[in-house]
């Protein structure tokens, strides 16, 4: 085969440093747009990026010539730096030192970009750790509570 083809969704959601609500009307918006441009300069095409006031999801094509490690700390170092930017409230922002990223069926991506957009009304149930514990044990992680949080 000469071709070296790839398509691998992955679903990525880390928190604020302590859950801090920090991701407000004045920059989520924007944020989210820097996130996904972030991706596009990596050569993984978001297809939804979202979040609430304490954490953001992503949900991207994995380009097959970056490290999920690197698309990470790229995410993180660049979005963070991006909103202290933003107005002395943002001064003392940082992501939490952890992450999710998940595989996602290529059959299933609708069912996850509606999970984003529905970000809002899930967590008027559901906070970030319920949540985060429940795609650790969705995708039969095994975790040390101590470990996951900071």
């Amino acid at each position: 085969m000469s071709q070296s083809l790839s398509k691998v969704y992955v679903h990525i959601t880390f928190s604020t440093k302590k859950r801090q609500l920090l991701i407000d009307d004045h920059v989520k918006t924007s944020l989210f747009e820097y996130l996904g441009g972030i991706c596009r300069g990596m050569e993984c095409n978001p297809i939804k990026v979202g979040g609430h006031q304490d954490h953001v999801h992503v949900l991207c094509l994995l380009s097959k010539k970056v490290a999920q490690i690197t698309l990470m700390e790229e995410l993180k170092k660049q979005s963070s730096k991006w909103i202290k930017t933003q107005g002395q409230i943002y001064s003392k922002f940082y992501w939490q030192d952890g992450y999710g990223i998940f595989s996602v069926n290529p059959f299933e991506s609708d069912v996850v970009v509606q999970y984003i957009e529905n970000q809002e009304e899930h967590h008027q149930k559901v906070g970030f750790q319920d949540e985060f514990r429940a795609f650790l044990n969705k995708y039969k992680i095994d975790y040390d509570e101590k470990y996951v949080w900071d």
